[in-house]
């Protein structure tokens, strides 16, 4: 893994898609009309999708700006006029501070909602928080989201769905929540002093790793250090790694790395785990995985990459150095729900509970994301969650009379 994150490289990109009926079998409207010689070229796959890298950057519609400022997408033909929501709508009033939608939370979840609702003409607002993208803006190499062979920096994958969000007309303010108010329509939430009203409102804020609160740790994140293992214990087939933890999420995430690793140390403050009795004896009957109970993680060693860890016994306080290609830390994740506790039914790990698959227990308000999914913790589960929650408040928003339905540019 490399935490040097290159900017997104900027491509001239066209794409030409041919004319066909929406849903309800008429032609769709300007945003999607396009002109193809189909004479000129045998017919491709994908329906008559065509990608041409040639150059070409002339466009059909105004982009959005920057983070992917040379991106340009050519829907084959002249210029056309757009409908509200669709290819190259911008939203008036910067600065607003009243919508039909509010999302807070910009990572998978928060921006895909947004990309579905402004298709939906709710013009939506995104509370980005002050560090916005998620999880996936600590993360290095990403080869496990769909459409990216190659794989992709987790921060040239947010940027993405940034450009794509705000190039429906979505507005996004990075700017941290202080506190909100759900008692009635429209809902209230402040941020940095400013008031922010919405119809319905999507939660999307997320989970935060917990660490072990070491500089060296942060200084080598993305570079050897991580939180996660399904994300990156790919990048460490045949070295010698360590997971920090006791409880099930540690012995989980040490069993899984065993597919890629070596050897799996399991380093553990104490000589008691929190974990289930069957998960200690199924990793103490894994010959890849040595357990050290009493043990402390002092410092992540390494300039550029770990290169091992300084430990420290607990009992006798007696220093080691442990060599290692990598380092897991596997103490828990914390929900980032402080804002809605006072609203919304949280579980016994402090997650937001949801209703019927995004719904929350007060009308109009939905969740998508880690906020609530401790299981998966995906960014395309994250994606999934995001989508399905833009469509539920779209719904919900024209069964209250506050939408009109929208066949046009929605899914």
């Amino acid at each position: 893994m490399s935490k040097q994150h290159p900017d997104a490289e900027s491509v001239g990109a066209s794409v030409r898609m041919p004319k066909s009926a929406n849903r309800n079998g008429s032609t769709p409207g300007a945003a999607m009309e396009t002109s193809v010689d189909d004479a000129a070229s045998p017919a491709p796959s994908f329906g008559g999708l065509a990608i041409d890298f040639s150059g070409d950057i002339e466009v059909g519609a105004p982009m959005a700006p920057a983070p992917l400022p040379n991106l340009a997408i050519d829907f084959g033909g002249p210029a056309v006029a757009t409908a509200p929501g669709g290819p190259g709508f911008t939203a008036t009033g910067e600065g607003r501070t009243e919508s039909k939608l509010l999302i807070v939370g910009s990572g998978p979840a928060g921006l895909t909602a947004a990309i579905y609702a402004a298709r939906a003409n709710l013009e939506p607002i995104v509370l980005a928080g002050s560090t916005p993208g998620g999880q996936l803006m600590l993360t290095s190499d990403v080869e496990n989201y769909p459409g990216f062979p190659d794989g992709i920096q987790g921060p040239d994958l947010m940027n993405l769905f940034r450009a794509q969000a705000e190039r429906f007309g979505t507005h996004i303010v990075d700017v941290d929540i202080d506190r909100v108010d759900l008692s009635e329509r429209p809902f209230r939430v402040w941020a940095r002093g400013v008031e922010y009203r919405a119809q319905s409102l999507v939660i999307a804020t997320g989970a935060s790793a917990m660490w072990l609160g070491l500089e060296s740790e942060t200084r080598l994140r993305g570079r050897g250090v991580s939180a996660c293992a399904t994300c990156d214990g790919f990048f460490f087939r045949d070295k010698e790694i360590a997971v920090v933890g006791g409880g099930d999420t540690a012995f989980e995430e040490a069993s899984y790395l065993t597919r890629f690793a070596s050897k799996v140390h399991m380093l553990h403050r104490r000589d008691e785990f929190r974990a289930s009795r069957i998960m200690v004896d199924r990793a103490k009957q894994n010959p890849k995985i040595e357990i050290h109970t009493n043990t402390a993680v002092d410092e992540v060693l390494g300039d550029e990459k770990v290169s091992g860890l300084r430990l420290s016994d607990t009992v006798t306080g007696r220093e080691r150095v442990l060599p290692a290609d990598g380092v897991f830390i596997a103490i828990g994740h914390k929900p980032n729900t402080e804002a809605f506790r006072d609203w919304l039914e949280v579980d016994a790990k402090g997650y937001l509970v949801v209703h019927d698959k995004t719904n929350s227990r007060i009308e109009g308000v939905f969740i998508a994301g880690d906020v609530h999914d401790h299981r998966y913790r995906q960014a395309v589960t994250a994606a999934g969650d995001g989508c399905m929650a833009a469509i539920d408040a779209e719904r919900w928003l024209e069964s209250q009379g506050i939408h009109e339905a929208n066949t046009l540019t929605a899914w």
